[in-house]
């Protein structure tokens, strides 16, 4: 269960709104959502006028450092008031016992199935931050036995997000689908080229299936994200495909709905977990039961305030972040009236703003001791 002050850093996030509020009912499952995949510690520069050069030193005017990997999804789940719960493996060193701690006191989201390895390093990120892109290097070994399955037992969920891997199909997938859980994929880079859908078993078993405009092309051989969408809803029954500074376009195959919505244009200091934000906030609002397009409008929207952030999981924005934001354009000059209808929905949602936006946290660094 989440522990006190968890509880504490998570209503600070949510400022107590339950999206699911209205649907919660005796016997439903324990947790909203199930996470499992490795979790990274971020090391994130920023601040960097162009790549750097071979040969040369480059100084970054800011740095941060946060737990990445499956834990920029995990959080952004638990920050919008979603009960979450993450197996994943953690190194017995400092890095490892800062992303538990993070994740767990942090914000909340269960760690019951979890564990610890003892002499195994977490695998480290470094991700340099420039021109809204952005550069990873990575290091990590994969953990030992029991990584391959599940380190405790699955646990009730109402949904589930799994990252496909061509060719790897993981058998919780089927399993929870099999007991009624709503599975969410994203897909990573094909590094083998191939981009066969047939090499993704697990999508048989997906709900909503949200790759990236460039993966929708390749899997689907089409040249146009919209497409792309079109061919991926013959495979699964809700295409979302992410079209970066153009939004987000949907179909659903269940009733032939489409929607797209624009992206926010905001100054991005760290694009870092921006996707996996965006995939949150869908899930979110899929769950809540939102139309389409709000669901659309909701996950780019808290996707867009990320990436005015360091990092990838304490960049993710709550509701706190949403109702400042909400009263911030609503009171700026030269607002389209249009864009504002389009989010019009969240006024019954959002807590009274407690602080501006945009808003600015500290800097995540290891080594500075939390305030109890």
């Amino acid at each position: 269960m989440i522990t006190s002050r968890g509880e504490q850093q998570q209503r600070q996030h949510t400022a107590g709104v339950d999206p699911l509020g209205a649907l919660r009912a005796p016997g439903d499952p324990e947790y909203d959502v199930f996470l499992t995949g490795p979790v990274f510690l971020d090391i994130i520069f920023t601040g960097l006028d162009n790549a750097p050069v071979r040969g040369t030193e480059t100084w970054a005017r800011g740095m941060g450092s946060s737990p990445g990997g499956v834990a920029n999804m995990a959080t952004a789940l638990a920050r919008l008031g979603l009960r979450t719960s993450l197996a994943a493996a953690f190194g017995d060193d400092h890095y490892g016992e800062y992303c538990w701690d993070a994740l767990e006191q942090g914000e909340g989201v269960d760690l019951s199935r979890s564990r610890t390895v003892s002499g195994w390093h977490s695998p480290v990120t470094v991700s340099m931050a420039y021109e809204g892109e952005r550069t990873m290097v990575s290091h990590g070994h994969e953990a030992p036995p029991p990584d391959g399955a599940l380190p405790g037992p699955r646990p009730r969920a109402r949904a589930a997000v799994a990252s496909l891997v061509p060719g790897r199909p993981e058998e919780w997938v089927g399993q929870a689908a099999g007991h009624a859980t709503r599975i969410f994929a994203d897909v990573g880079w094909d590094e083998s080229g191939r981009w066969d859908l047939a090499g993704l078993p697990d999508l048989e078993h997906c709900e909503a299936f949200l790759p990236n405009a460039e993966e929708a092309m390749r899997y689907t051989r089409t040249d146009c994200p919209r497409r792309a969408a079109r061919a991926l809803a013959e495979k699964v029954p809700l295409a979302v495909v992410t079209l970066g500074p153009q939004g987000a376009y949907a179909v659903d195959a269940a009733t032939g709905e489409t929607a797209e919505v624009p992206a926010i244009e905001v100054a991005a200091l760290d694009p870092t977990g921006a996707g996996d934000v965006f995939v949150a906030g869908f899930v979110t609002g899929t769950l809540a039961g939102w139309p389409l397009a709000d669901r659309l409008a909701f996950a780019g929207l808290t996707a867009a305030l990320s990436v005015q952030e360091f990092g990838g999981s304490l960049s993710a924005p709550g509701w706190v972040e949403v109702a400042a934001w909400w009263q911030s354009v609503q009171g700026a000059a030269g607002q389209d009236p249009e864009a504002l209808t389009r989010y019009a929905f969240l006024e019954s949602l959002l807590p009274a703003p407690v602080r501006p936006w945009p808003l600015r946290r500290a800097v995540p660094t290891i080594g500075f001791r939390r305030s109890a």
